[in-house]
């Protein structure tokens, strides 16, 4: 079958101007706001630390390159150790250390699948404690985009003597 289409047709198509946002959606006829790429990645990392086991600090990570979901991860107990939320916390200097925080835990979910993180960004819903960010360095991730700001300011003086950004993703108001 063969379509034909009036050549003024297409042109008038090509013309016509994208929709200005905010714009009403067609179903709801509610405004609606199209998210850009950092905030939509910092939406899903906080969907993800809704998995937490710890109810200490509810944590998730996301490792993205090129736009694409790597891997995710939660601050959560050793896999097939009880979790802090059914058996109470292991503590140690004020804080819980029976959890993997949520960075690692990415990082070790992208290793056992076989995925690749160097050179990717990771999104995380708290800064990275000085272990984390050892971590994530190591790894090869490049940027790092944080939500709240957790406990360790040593990550921004050996973030930039490596050449990494780090970089506070504020919540829309």
């Amino acid at each position: 079958m063969k379509i034909k289409f009036k050549k003024d047709k297409i042109e008038r198509l090509a013309k016509k101007p994208a929709p200005a946002l905010p714009r009403k959606s067609a179903r709801s006829g509610h405004l609606k706001r199209r998210v850009d790429w950092h905030e939509y990645f910092m939406n899903i990392a906080q969907e993800v630390a809704t998995r937490s086991t710890c109810d200490r600090k509810h944590v998730g990570a996301v490792i993205v390159r090129d736009k694409t979901i790597l891997s995710t991860g939660y601050n959560g107990s050793v896999r097939g150790l009880p979790h802090c939320d059914d058996v109470g916390h292991m503590m140690q200097d004020g804080h819980c250390v029976a959890t993997i925080h949520a960075e690692a835990n990415a990082i070790i979910q992208a290793a056992k699948n076989g995925v690749r993180v160097d050179g990717a960004d990771i999104y995380i819903t708290a800064s990275p404690c000085w272990n984390c960010f050892k971590i994530v360095a190591n790894a090869g991730i490049k940027n790092i985009y944080y939500g709240e700001f957790y406990r360790d300011d040593r990550i921004f003086d050996a973030a930039k003597q490596l050449g990494m950004r780090v970089s506070q993703i504020k919540p829309p108001k």
